[in-house]
C-alpha cells in the first residue's frame, strides 16, 4: 500500500503532456535538429549567457538544499531508513509537494547544458551518458509523483543531487573565467567521485528499505532506483577510468 497520489493539488505532473512535448523536443533538437542546424554556421559563444546560467543554478541547488535539509532533518516527517510519502492530511504535506516540484523544475532546467552544447557546436560532449542521465533524471523526477506521490524515498537523491550540483556548477563557472582559472582547478575530478558516492549511498538506501519487511516505501521504486543507480555508477566510473586514469598512465609509460 502507498500514499494515494494527489493529483488534484499536483496538476503539472497530473498530466503528461507537458513533460511529454518537453522530452520529445529536447531529444529531436540535440540529436537531430541541432546539430544540422549548426552544421554550416559559426558556434555560438554564449560566455555571458552560460555564466548567468551557472549562477542561477549555483544558487538554485544550494538554497533548495537548504529547503531539503530543513524538510528532512529539522521537521523530519520522515524515517529515513523507510521514507514514505506523507499523507494527504498530513501537516508537511504542502512542503512536500512543493519540494517535488522544485526538484522537477530544477531536471528540466538542466536540459539547457546540452542545448548550450549544441548552440557552441560542442558535439563531442554530448556524449550517450550526458543524454541517458538528463532524460532518466527528468523521466523518474516526473513519473514518481505521477504515480506514487510527490516526496518519500526518492528525496534522499535529490537531496545528495543538489549538493553535486552545486559544487559541479561552481567549477563551471569558475572555469569559465579564464584558461588559466580552468587549469587551477585540481578537484575537477572530485566531482565525479562526489556522484559515484552518490549512487552508492542511492543503491544503499534502497537495500535497506527492500530489507525491511514493514517498510511502505513502494518497492518498485526501490528496484528501479537500485538498478538506476548501478547502471550510473558503472558509466560514470568508465568515464571516469576514460577521462582521470587511463591519461595518467599513458603519461608514466613515456616517461
Amino acid at each position: 500500500m502507498h500514499t494515494p497520489v494527489d493529483h488534484h493539488h499536483m496538476a503539472f505532473i497530473a498530466s503528461i503532456w507537458p513533460t511529454a512535448i518537453v522530452m520529445t523536443t529536447y531529444l529531436v533538437f540535440v540529436l537531430k535538429l541541432g546539430p544540422k542546424m549548426m552544421a554550416h554556421r559559426k558556434a555560438f559563444e554564449l560566455r555571458g549567457i552560460i555564466k548567468v546560467y551557472n549562477i542561477v543554478q549555483i544558487l538554485y541547488n544550494i538554497v533548495t538544499f537548504i529547503y531539503f535539509t530543513h524538510f528532512m532533518f529539522i521537521l523530519r516527517p520522515y524515517s529515513l531508513r523507510c521514507m514514505v510519502s506523507l499523507p494527504l492530511d498530513h501537516e508537511h504535506k504542502d512542503r512536500e509537494r512543493f519540494i517535488t516540484y522544485l526538484y522537477l523544475s530544477n531536471k528540466f532546467m538542466d536540459l539547457l547544458d546540452t542545448v548550450f552544447f549544441v548552440l557552441r557546436k560542442k558535439n563531442r560532449q554530448i556524449s550517450f551518458l550526458h543524454v541517458f542521465h538528463h532524460v532518466a533524471l527528468v523521466t523518474f523526477s516526473y513519473a514518481i509523483p505521477r504515480f506514487y506521490g510527490a516526496g518519500g524515498s526518492p528525496l534522499l537523491m535529490a537531496f545528495l543531487n543538489q549538493i553535486v550540483h552545486a559544487i559541479m556548477y561552481t567549477y563551471y563557472l569558475l572555469s569559465s573565467i579564464s584558461p588559466a582559472a580552468q587549469a587551477s582547478l585540481w578537484w575537477k575530478k572530485y566531482i565525479t567521485m562526489f556522484q559515484l558516492i552518490q549512487f552508492a549511498l542511492i543503491f544503499l538506501q534502497c537495500i535497506d528499505m527492500l530489507l525491511q519487511p514493514n517498510c511502505e516505501a513502494p518497492r518498485t521504486v526501490a528496484y528501479v532506483f537500485a538498478a538506476f543507480s548501478v547502471a550510473l555508477a558503472v558509466m560514470f566510473s568508465k568515464f571516469y577510468f576514460k577521462t582521470y586514469i587511463r591519461p595518467n598512465r599513458r603519461k608514466s609509460g613515456r616517461s
